[in-house]
């Protein structure tokens, strides 16, 4: 669990509560904690935040540029000649 998710869900209106109900691995004290965290720091919180959505969003666009998609159409012509590869021969 990470405090991006606790804070999110919080301020989406979850309490905290629910989050240990739909979370099973999240304890009650914790995220108390993690909100009392947030409410004492609330903008470096959010600063933290916003630069690791930032990083997160260089991390997909390098990703993206060095591993262009494969359609759909693409990966089906990769199967099938695999698939010819892999067939056994009538001998």
């Amino acid at each position: 669990m990470t405090l991006d998710l606790v804070v999110e869900q919080y301020e989406n209106g979850m309490t905290p509560e629910d989050m240990v109900r739909a979370y099973d691995a999240l304890d009650l004290a914790d995220v108390h904690a993690a909100i009392a965290l947030y409410l004492r720091n609330r903008e470096k919180v959010q600063t933290y935040l916003k630069q690791r959505r930032d990083e997160a969003a260089a991390l997909q666009e390098k990703i993206s540029q060095e591993r262009p998609r494969i359609s759909s159409a693409e990966l089906l012509d990769r199967r099938s000649a695999k698939e010819v590869v892999d067939a056994p021969s009538s001998k």
